[in-house]
């Protein structure tokens, strides 16, 4: 199923995503494996899988110490992709890849697409992407059916956003606060603001991220008209408690009650 696919069907039911982040190789990719087949039976409708990187400007201290540790342990993108490979047959979710734009260009665009189209990924999130580059990856992904998310911010301007949403492609990712990823006890007051001015210039589905790291976070950008909530650090931080066996039940359960938030939003 690709991404739009996801959003259509769950529009039809008057449904909201949920879509979790987790960081590959955190604690060990093994666990990765395990963590994306729990989430997808746990109510996840896509999953973004973190590559871990080692200058992450988009991430707060929570993922980026996951990913430190990730690439201390010695994960490369390369296995990323093997476990990907093995694992996304199994699942019903879309895998979407958060990964930074600097990888992207060092491996080459084409080859880089054509390898993560084979591991069976669908969408992909390069958060350091400018709009102005844009083009030279959107291209090229789309030929392979891979949908390239970009991301709105806070601070972003009208014609800036119409730009963007013309653009992005199986949503479009609204940032919750300017600033990193990161657990908060609040969301943005500028959310309910951009996500209406969001749906004045494109029908494209709206996923919220950045700070939602509460069934009550979640619910909150239900009601505000969100198409998807995109829930990050708190998964990431689950899964490194405790033992693997452990985080793997948290994020388990954590996952689930997300779900129930959102579905009777």
């Amino acid at each position: 199923m690709t991404v739009s696919n996801c959003f259509e069907t769950l529009r039809k039911n008057g449904e909201c995503a949920l879509i979790p982040f987790i960081t590959a190789g955190d604690p060990d990719l093994e666990t990765t494996a395990k963590a994306l087949q729990i989430l997808d039976r746990a109510g996840a409708d896509a999953i973004e899988l973190g590559v871990p990187y080692s200058d992450p400007l988009a991430d707060g201290p929570v993922i980026q110490a996951a990913a430190t540790r990730a690439l201390q342990r010695g994960t490369r993108f390369d296995s990323v992709l093997e476990m990907v490979a093995n694992v996304s047959p199994k699942l019903r979710s879309p895998i979407i890849l958060f990964t930074y734009y600097n990888p992207i260009l060092h491996r080459g665009i084409d080859t880089f697409l054509h390898q993560i189209k084979s591991a069976g990924v669908q969408g992909l999130v390069v958060p350091d992407l400018p709009l102005e580059e844009a083009d030279n990856l959107l291209e090229p992904a789309q030929k392979l059916g891979i949908e390239l998310t970009l991301l709105v911010a806070p601070t972003s301007p009208k014609s800036r956003i119409e730009a963007i949403a013309r653009q992005s492609q199986g949503f479009i990712y609204l940032v919750s606060v300017t600033g990193v990823t990161g657990m908060r006890e609040g969301l943005g007051m500028r959310v309910q603001e951009l996500l209406q001015e969001l749906r004045s210039v494109t029908d494209k589905p709206v996923g919220v991220g950045f700070g939602i790291s509460t069934p009550e976070h979640a619910r909150q950008v239900k009601e505000w008209g969100a198409d998807a909530a995109i829930v990050g650090s708190a998964f990431v931080k689950r899964l490194a408690e405790g033992t693997p066996e452990q985080g793997l039940e948290s994020i388990d359960l954590f996952c689930q009650s997300l779900k129930t938030a959102i579905k009777h939003a």
